[in-house]
């Protein structure tokens, strides 16, 4: 069981957040973070890279001078790979390099990296990010207050918070995500992962990876 300070909008300790991180993730597999997060990085690659072969360059494809007899070294068209010019010998064409891990896979590791960050003391909670309007003034004196300003960091909501969210863009090195829409990379890439409460009674429950509308229609 791991404690975790509780902060208010103003950097203060408010209380105390009781938290055990086997019961999110039993085990933390590195092997199987590393298999996920390179999906991700792999989905995300747009494979567009294009170099154009001797047949698609242009130019004439007649003989630049006899086979013999000439004194030089035999030569084809113009568009050869040895010429300044020609096509390429052997090319790149645009690929797509995503592809999925089973789901299961996915989500257990999602779990594993939130489990990681509370283990090496890498969560910050907040009782609320206290933004009623989109300011980053106060998004960015907030993290200031609990210690992370200046490094990169997730700030994490219950759900969909267009305030925090347009509030929070602007800071670099800090991205904003709802819970249901966290995944392994967003999670390991920044330093600190700052969860609202109600965001984390989410992931306690296990319901972090479920839409608003969804967790309301199990409710009832």
């Amino acid at each position: 069981m791991v404690s975790l300070p509780v902060y208010d909008a103003l950097g203060k300790v408010v209380g105390q957040y009781e938290i055990d991180p086997e019961k999110i993730a039993s085990a933390i597999n590195k092997q199987l973070l590393h298999d996920v997060v390179v999906m991700y990085q792999a989905n995300r690659r747009l494979g567009t890279k294009k170099a154009k072969t001797r047949g698609e360059v242009s130019g004439s494809t007649k003989k630049m001078y006899r086979q013999k007899g000439t004194g030089n070294a035999r030569a084809g068209s113009k568009r050869t790979n040895i010429r300044r010019g020609g096509g390429v010998a052997r090319t790149i064409a645009p690929r797509d390099y995503s592809y999925r891990l089973p789901r299961k896979a996915v989500q257990l590791a999602t779990r594993m990296a939130i489990a990681s960050k509370i283990v090496d003391g890498e969560m910050v909670v907040v009782e609320n990010f206290g933004v009623q309007e989109p300011k980053t003034k106060l998004v960015a004196g907030l993290l200031k207050a609990i210690g992370v300003g200046g490094t990169t960091a997730l700030l994490a909501t219950d759900r969909y918070d267009p305030v925090v969210y347009r509030s929070g863009r602007n800071i670099p090195g800090v991205e904003v995500r709802a819970v249901c829409d966290l995944n392994a990379l967003d999670i390991l890439r920044p330093k600190h992962m700052v969860v609202s409460r109600a965001a984390l009674d989410r992931i306690k429950a296990g319901t972090f990876n479920q839409r608003p509308d969804q967790v309301a229609a199990d409710a009832v």
